[in-house]
């Protein structure tokens, strides 16, 4: 498989703050790259390096065997685009923000109506042509910047963190485009993420960044497969627990992560383990919930924060949890700091990394 994108050495330097260090990446021809790291790790810089609309400090970036030059740089960054995490929309309909970038390299009618028809299938935005693209909820206006990058066809598309701060449903939505528009368009796509289960289970490749740095690149299994040290630094930052696990009789894994908190598991393991539970597989009552689920814990909300059409929640129930839900539901049960609730996870929630 060749290389799409390479960077060799590249340093980047934002007012004496060394932001990357020494990289070296290749991006493969066809592949989902994930960037894996923290907050302030350095993703997107290097995301803007690859559009071309950074230039490196020092070292070189090269595009299908050919260096990157002053001379040759705008006709390059015509072979990519870039989704960023925070959406901008022009004030019209769906269809002409998604329209907007073929018009401007003047492509016939007939060909802008059949890209833009299909980014509009595989965004799952079939009927939005007219709908004005500011008035859609967040995760629909995050999914017309989609659609807008996925119309141009170039061979390199970059996302910056394009779930963050999404409802579940539109957060899987756009999983499934990404997928989709490497499947059906060999579309390479390097996404910067720090969740790591959608990094567990998208990418072909996951590249580790830190502190500006690319520690390990490797597939999703060796990646997590030995948890390295430089996983651990950051995993810990929405619901990862280091614990003890112990194979149970009904062939499930009960991991004691501290605290009186034993968490179940369907994956078969035991000894020194991290689990890992999604925010959003947490569902959140104020009364005891009856299911099917494995673990059920009483606790109270220590933390609040508010992303528009999502609250994020922070909740002490011996070990603190963090817990996403819609806005709607947050206002329907009155949540508040020190409100006393219920959590609820399936076994197969649970991800040991």
């Amino acid at each position: 498989m060749g290389s799409t994108f390479e960077l060799r050495s590249v340093t980047k330097v934002f007012d004496g703050i060394t932001a990357l260090n020494d990289v070296s990446l290749q991006i493969r021809s066809g592949e989902i790259l994930t960037l894996l790291g923290p907050n302030g790790s350095g993703k997107s810089t290097l995301l803007r390096i690859l559009a071309l609309l950074e230039k490196p400090s020092k070292g070189e970036v090269y595009f299908q065997n050919e260096k990157v030059t002053d001379r040759n740089m705008f006709r390059m960054r015509l072979e990519s685009t870039m989704v960023f995490q925070k959406t901008t929309l022009f004030s019209t309909t769906v269809y002409n923000n998604v329209a907007y970038g073929l018009k401007i390299r003047k492509m016939s009618k007939n060909r802008v109506n059949e890209e833009v028809g299909r980014a509009l299938r595989l965004a799952r935005l079939e009927g939005f042509e007219k709908r004005q693209a500011k008035k859609l909820s967040g995760g629909e206006q995050q999914r017309v910047a989609l659609a807008r990058a996925l119309a141009l066809n170039a061979k390199l598309m970059l996302l910056d963190e394009p779930t963050a701060n999404l409802d579940p449903k539109n957060a899987l939505i756009i999983e499934e485009t990404i997928a989709d528009a490497n499947r059906e368009l060999k579309t390479t796509i390097v996404m910067a993420t720090h969740n790591m289960f959608q990094a567990k289970n998208l990418p072909n490749r996951i590249a580790l960044i830190n502190d500006g740095k690319i520690s390990e690149v490797g597939t999703p299994s060796e990646i997590f497969g030995k948890f390295s040290t430089t996983l651990a630094s950051f995993a810990a930052l929405e619901n990862t627990f280091a614990g003890t696990a112990k194979l149970m009789g009904d062939g499930t894994t009960l991991v004691d992560i501290g605290n009186n908190v034993q968490i179940a598991t369907t994956t078969q393991k035991s000894g020194s383990v991290s689990v890992f539970v999604s925010p959003e597989d947490i569902i959140l009552s104020e009364d005891l919930i009856v299911s099917s689920a494995r673990n059920v814990f009483k606790g109270r909300i220590v933390g609040i924060s508010d992303f528009g059409s999502i609250a994020k929640l922070r909740i002490d129930a011996g070990k603190q949890f963090v817990v996403q839900i819609t806005k709607r539901s947050f206002n329907e049960m009155q949540l508040n700091v020190g409100s006393e609730v219920y959590m609820a996870f399936k076994a197969s929630s649970v991800h040991l990394v």
